[in-house]
């Protein structure tokens, strides 16, 4: 009923919509005489209206997320429907497109959702955040793209690229301050000629952290944000037929911890509050064990990036994209959310990426073509170190001397435990352990896209890609023998043994020592990924296109250790591939005055991956067996005048793990991860001369997003209600757009409401809740040259 009521709706008012209507004109580009009309991207691998393109794309420009005062992904994924993305941490970011996620650390894991960085995929989740800054666009490709932009597009791709080198001296500096110490400088300079130019961006963002923390061994706030970004980039063009661009990237985060907060744990303020003060006392030995003194994140990123394009005649053009991408992450987390010297952690994650793509394009009036290869390879390891005190982790963990693990009043009764324990022999036993997860994976494939034009009216593409894998897991782990329960009464070891028999050997549930030997595994993988689209012309503004498509997320090598009466070997489970078919149709429209889209698709999934806490306290990858996603999305914008703009959207998903799951029964009927059954945004921009060389710009928003839950199987504690948040920025331009002074408002009502639920302590039943930013506001000055 509710498809069929929006459909009537929106159907009824098809000469209103079909394109991607929140994306204008990029900056650097002349504006046409109609903006709405001149979406370019290239989600095809050629310069195509947006309008032309036979797959669902919401596009925006840099220009566009300036307006709407959005500073980071996150942000900007309110304003596109069937995305959401969840920033934990710049180390940790959750991909969500159409309700499926992808935010797995683990070295071993395919992702499900590509992002491409200038025409490289930087998917790896612990190096695949990236700042916004100096964007020519940014595009949201909806749905399996394995035949455009690779395996990793099981369920779409975002692709970022940074505005290019033009002719000509210009440049731009802003600086801003607001709440929380709120601190940005960023600019760009751009000169040369129509043979040789260059471009340098930055942008440094500061900001102390919304959420205080009540320990005295921890110097800073939680999500305090310290962010460096800077890219340069030469273009080359020694002939009209040629154009070479290099591009460099610098990306560093010193950013504060995250705030975990328990949700049962009390600090001194009392009971447990994600909207209150935390109380989060890390490790003693931080440094030592985890890497950091503090709670907090650094990570630094390197990306180098060389294409060539060159017009060979006769319709051909040939393309290369060669990238390299190095990162460095190091977070140390308290993921029980206390004072207690419980549950710490880290995690180092740190790789290499490189990959080359060649392909030649072919086209006239009748057919387009492509047809290429691309040599994928990276080089991971997630390595985890964890450092506890033995007493408090027991007392916390089985509550041995019925005292608990933190009182109503902050304090830590768990901290005695061990002198209690050994009868005042000892006070104190540090315990550290440590895992890491390795991956080498190569890919190699092959692919051909064609469209044959019958007639003007007419468009039929297919396209497939041939891929083959080679994955390669390791796994090493130092896990050494508590001493504690050696150093009690026999009868008392007995009893904690009893309760949890691997404090034999490990502290933590399901870590195993591998005694110095790095476990080591391997399988290659083929696979075709086809895609058939048809597009029908309604008019030279109006279009309407079906598309029927295949996704893949990749097989797992999964390699862990275990424990076994023989000693400790590899744990192993290829985790098979899973599948999805993506049919879609819609309607585009890019009009003078109204352009937007809709779409309606179902998608299928085959051996849907999910990881699974298992008895002995290991976490791993498994099929939950099939799965589904009903859904639709519209996009509209309207320009009532040259100074005036309104726009809304609207995505609605109807999907989860099915009922009929005999492979994993506890997952049966549940919603995805971070999948909210409603999401919108409305708003309109006001953009008027005042006279003088002045114009008056205002861009108010309103975003909403249904509920969402943060684990499966789903838990309405571990969820977040639905949000509504208003944001707004605006300001005055003088001096014929030289100077801008702007004022920016995010979460204008300052709603609490959760980023995230659940996290490492909900595996030791204690889950963490994180608070997601409250309002933010601030004053920005740009000056122009």
């Amino acid at each position: 009923m509710i498809y069929r009521s929006a459909a009537v709706f929106l159907l009824a008012t098809a000469s209103l919509l079909p394109a991607t209507a929140l994306a204008q004109q990029a900056a650097d580009a002349p504006a046409p005489a109609d903006a709405s009309e001149e979406i370019i991207v290239t989600a095809q691998k050629i310069e195509q209206r947006s309008v032309d393109v036979p797959i669902t794309i919401s596009a925006v420009t840099g220009e566009r997320i300036r307006e709407l005062g959005v500073s980071d992904l996150d942000e900007l994924s309110a304003y596109v429907p069937g995305l959401n993305i969840q920033e934990q941490s710049a180390n940790n970011p959750g991909v969500v497109i159409r309700g499926i996620t992808s935010d797995s650390g683990s070295a071993q894991q395919g992702p499900r959702v590509t992002l491409y960085y200038n025409g490289i995929d930087i998917s790896r989740s612990r190096g695949s955040y990236q700042a916004i800054y100096d964007l020519e666009r940014v595009e949201v490709i909806k749905g399996p793209q394995a035949t455009l932009f690779g395996t990793a597009s099981a369920v779409g791709a975002i692709s970022l690229t940074s505005a290019r080198p033009r002719a000509g001296l210009s440049g731009e500096l802003t600086g801003g301050i607001g709440n929380f110490d709120q601190r940005l400088l960023a600019g760009h300079l751009n000169a040369g000629n129509d043979t040789l130019a260059g471009r340098i961006a930055f942008e440094m963002r500061k900001r102390d952290g919304y959420v205080e923390n009540l320990s005295a061994a921890q110097d800073s706030e939680l999500y305090a944000q310290d962010q460096l970004g800077v890219r340069g980039s030469l273009r080359f063009r020694p002939s009209d037929a040629v154009t070479v661009d290099l591009i460099g990237t610098w990306d560093r985060q010193r950013n504060g911890g995250t705030p975990f907060i328990s949700g049962n744990l009390a600090t001194q303020d009392g009971p447990a509050n994600p909207f209150g003060r935390a109380n989060l006392g890390g490790s003693p030995l931080s440094a030592a064990v985890l890497g950091l003194p503090q709670l907090g994140l650094e990570r630094d990123v390197y990306d180098i990036n060389l294409t060539l394009s060159a017009d060979l005649g006769r319709g051909v053009t040939f393309t290369t994209v060669n990238g390299y991408r190095k990162f460095d992450s190091l977070e140390v987390f308290d993921a029980d959310g206390s004072a207690a010297w419980y549950l710490e952690f880290g995690e180092l994650a740190k790789g290499w990426q490189a990959s080359h793509e060649g392909r030649f394009s072919y086209q006239d009036p009748s057919w387009r073509a492509t047809f290429g290869w691309n040599v994928f390879r990276e080089d991971g390891s997630q390595a985890v170190p964890f450092s506890g005190e033995e007493g408090t982790f027991i007392q916390c963990l089985t509550n041995a001397l019925r005292v608990g693990c933190v009182a109503p009043d902050g304090s830590v009764p768990a901290a005695g435990a061990t002198r209690v324990l050994t009868g005042g022999a000892l006070t104190q036993l540090p315990y550290a352990s440590r895992f890491e997860n390795q991956g080498r994976n190569d890919s190699y494939s092959m692919f051909a896209d064609v469209t044959w034009i019958p007639a003007p009216a007419i468009e039929l593409t297919a396209g497939a890609r041939l891929l083959i894998e080679q994955r390669r897991s390791g796994y090493i782990a130092s896990v050494p023998t508590p001493r504690l329960p050696a150093l009690l009464p026999a009868a008392l070891r007995a009893q904690l043994l009893g309760a949890l028999p691997s404090l034999a050997f490990s502290l933590v549930p399901g870590q195993s020592d591998t005694g110095g030997r790095t476990f080591t595994a391997d399988a290659s993988y083929a696979a075709v990924l086809p895609r058939f689209n048809i597009l029908y012309r309604l008019g030279e503004r109006a279009n309407a296109f079906a598309t029927v498509s295949k996704g893949r997320r990749s097989p797992v090598v999964q390699l862990g250790a275990v424990r076994t009466p023989a000693g400790v070997v590899p744990s192993l489970q290829l985790v098979p591939e899973e599948n999805v078919w993506n049919y879609e149709a819609g309607l585009k429209l890019a009009g003078r005055a109204v352009s937007g889209s809709l779409g309606v698709y179902y998608q299928v999934y085959d051996g849907f991956q999910v990881g699974v806490l298992q008895p002995d306290g290991r976490t791993v990858t498994q099929s939950a067996g099939s799965a589904s996603n009903l859904g639709i999305e519209a996009e509209i914008a309207v320009r009532a005048s040259d100074w005036l703009q309104f726009f809304g959207n609207v995505g609605h998903i109807s999907g989860g793990i099915d009922e009929d799951n005999s492979f994993a029964p506890q997952f049966a009927g549940a919603r995805f991860r971070l999948q909210p059954e409603w999401q919108g945004a409305a708003g309109f921009t006001l953009d008027a001369p005042v006279g003088g060389g002045a114009r008056f710009f205002l861009t108010p928003t309103v975003t909403y997003r249904s509920r969402i839950f943060f684990e499966v199987p789903n838990n309405p504690r571990l969820s977040q209600g639905p949000v509504t948040l208003v944001n707004a920025r605006g300001g005055v331009a003088f001096d014929d757009n030289r100077f801008e002074l702007a004022a920016f408002i995010r979460n204008a009502l300052n709603e609490d409401y959760l980023l995230d639920a659940g996290n490492t302590g909900g595996a030791f039943g204690i889950p963490t809740f994180i608070p997601a930013e409250p309002r933010l506001f601030g004053v920005q000055l740009t000056a122009r040259y």
